[in-house]
């Protein structure tokens, strides 16, 4: 149990000392920017999907005449 603690307590060590951090204005800017792209990709997602969803089955329609 003492490594766990060591390991830990050497993690936040290494987080505190060692770890360049951004201003907060660029990690909100950053992370603003993430959300719009998530969502644009969401929808492109879901574009596609439809256009597969109605092709396939425009195509069994055809085949089951």
């Amino acid at each position: 149990m003492t490594k766990v603690v060591n390991y830990i307590t050497d993690a936040f060590e290494e987080l505190k000392s060692n770890v360049t951090w951004l201003p907060w204005s660029e990690v909100q800017r950053l992370t603003i920017i993430v959300a719009i792209f998530t969502v644009v990709f969401a929808l492109a997602t879901w574009g596609v999907d439809e256009v597969f969803r109605k092709a396939i089955s425009g195509f069994f329609n055809l085949i089951k005449g």
